[in-house]
């Protein structure tokens, strides 16, 4: 799922005594309830909308399906924590070291790790995971191979990484974001035959929990026996229900039903936080955008005086107040988010563009590609059937373009049917968010670097509206050997790009929706206590979530 999109991209926990399953086929159930001896006994459940019921596929390499498999039941090598000056926690790594050039890079595998079919996990392990990822593009989502990385290769219980160049920055993608996986499970079968479209019903991973029941309306999942960490997870069962719409997830967030939830509850102090004011917490850290996606390859938005007509159409302050009560600040077109990473914002550039709601000059870009009252724009724009936010924001663009002469036509699709058409470029418009990552570089890469997308009918793994250019291409290769002064200087130079040729258009900055219940649960990541992104949709930080989360009984 990837956290800016919900659970487009995913999320989810962590004992003591024995713990009772919650009812969650009907899309919720109690965080307390009573065991066959009488006793209480804690589980939890995670309400977030996905906007479609579960494919019960879980492939850690699959966008659709992913936050359902990562921090749950695959780990990273070392989680990076965003939130904190990139602060790690060695996780399956239990250290890793550059060399001084910057070329080699040396992970050493943490000793007595086992899958949870009770087989040890060793560095051969590792770098069968990212050879993998070589011999299949499409499993390549942060495209490691194709942006320096030379060889992974395994001896004892280290790893050793070599790159072209110096190559500090993909440390975040090859420690956080690749999930590692049992060669022992990937190598036979149909796993072997075909990675990219494999299922992966029955998981099997080294993280703190296991599958052990899965239906299109609820993942169930139970504390793995063979899990590294003695003690965690502490909380055992974990229900996972698939809601379509945000309003029954809502419902069972605000009466207690649900104990973790990842989407925007409008009125949020009235309609969740007054029901228990005690218990019933939020807390929305501001971490990347959402944005439109505009097809660059085909259609009206090829054409950059229409992309530049629309940069000037939307009121975004406006969307932020009417939709979603101002959760949600606005963007800018610059695509950083503020003030999170307000020192990276070029300031003078914005200013020179100067976009905001003109009128005027959405007539003379709209003139310029050909269009007219006699001769309007007409536009569709997908988005996640259920995601009722997205629905209200996208009410608000359209009335805003209406009187400019731009008929915006709203279409909300199942989850899984958006992820096809936004993979595979099958939109003119797409509305939705990437993940982002510890600096504004890896959201800007996502949306910008051309070895993240592929052909129309292909499946991008991020760069959705297809941007490529080879002067660009070449700042993000220049970034990870830069140093901190030419690094920013690197991201000035983006943000011209993100102003000059609009290749996304950022509407609303992108929180990591969390909300919590600490009636029977302690250990939920505060302001105070930053310790992961706390969105259930938030990958590999839910895994942070699950082994800090304790019973309180």
């Amino acid at each position: 799922m990837k956290f800016g999109k919900r659970i487009r991209a995913l999320g989810a926990l962590v004992g003591i005594g024995v713990l009772a399953l919650v009812a969650a086929c009907s899309g919720g159930g109690s965080g307390n309830s009573t065991g066959s001896n009488g006793s209480s006994s804690t589980s939890l459940t995670i309400a977030n909308v996905a906007g479609t019921t579960w494919t019960c596929g879980f492939n850690p390499f699959n966008p659709s399906v992913s936050g359902l498999s990562i921090g749950f039941v695959y780990e990273p090598l070392v989680y990076v924590n965003p939130l904190q000056n990139s602060k790690e926690t060695p996780m399956i790594a239990k250290s890793s070291q550059w060399s001084s050039d910057k070329k080699t890079l040396t992970f050493t595998i943490r000793d007595g790790i086992k899958w949870s079919d009770g087989k040890p996990l060793t560095a051969d392990d590792v770098a069968y995971t990212f050879n993998l990822l070589k011999a299949n593009k499409g499993l390549d989502l942060n495209a490691l191979w194709s942006s320096g990385l030379t060889s992974v290769t395994a001896s004892g219980d280290t790893v050793t990484m070599k790159f072209s160049a110096p190559s500090t920055t993909y440390y975040y993608y090859i420690a956080d974001q690749t999930p590692i996986i049992p060669k022992h499970i990937w190598d036979t079968g149909a796993a072997a035959k075909d990675p990219v479209q494999y299922t992966d019903a029955k998981p099997i991973g080294s993280g703190p929990y296991t599958v052990s029941d899965c239906k299109p309306q609820n993942v169930r999942y139970q504390a793995n026996a063979n899990f590294w960490q003695k003690g965690k997870p502490a909380i055992k069962t974990i229900n996972y229900p698939a809601y379509t719409d945000n309003s029954p997830a809502n419902l069972d967030l605000a009466e207690g039903k649900a104990q973790w939830g990842g989407q925007y509850i409008p009125n949020i102090d009235r309609y969740y936080v007054n029901r228990d004011k005690a218990d019933n917490h939020y807390w929305f850290p501001p971490v990347a955008n959402v944005q439109i996606f505009l097809n660059l390859k085909q259609g009206p938005t090829a054409n950059l005086a229409v992309r530049q007509a629309l940069a000037y159409a939307i009121n975004k302050d406006q969307v932020s107040k009417t939709a979603v009560g101002g959760q949600l600040p606005s963007s800018n077109q610059a695509g950083i988010v503020l003030p999170t990473f307000k020192d990276w914002y070029d300031q003078a550039a914005a200013d020179k563009y100067g976009y905001k709601q003109d009128p005027a000059k959405v007539k003379q870009y709209l003139a310029k590609a050909g269009y007219s009252t006699s001769n309007p724009l007409k536009l569709s724009i997908i988005s996640v059937s259920g995601y009722t936010d997205w629905e209200a924001e996208l009410q608000e663009i359209k009335t805003e373009l209406a009187p400019l002469g731009i008929d915006l036509t709203v279409q909300n699709i199942a989850g899984q049917t958006y992820d096809t058409k936004l993979y595979k470029g099958d939109f003119q418009l797409a509305y939705g968010s990437q993940t982002g990552g510890p600096v504004p570089y890896f959201e800007l890469r996502q949306n910008l670097y051309s070895g993240n997308t592929a052909p129309i009918g292909q499946n991008a793994s991020t760069n959705y509206s297809r941007y490529s250019n080879p002067k660009t291409d070449a700042l993000f290769k220049a970034y990870p050997a830069a140093d901190d002064q030419k690094q920013h200087d690197i991201v000035n130079q983006l943000q011209q790009v993100m102003l000059s040729d609009i290749p996304t258009i950022p509407v609303l900055e992108s929180v990591s929706w969390f909300q919590y219940n600490t009636k029977d649960i302690s250990g939920w990541p505060t302001a105070q206590n930053p310790y992961a992104l706390p969105a259930p949709y938030a990958v590999p930080d839910n895994e942070q979530v699950l082994l800090q989360l304790k019973p309180k009984s």
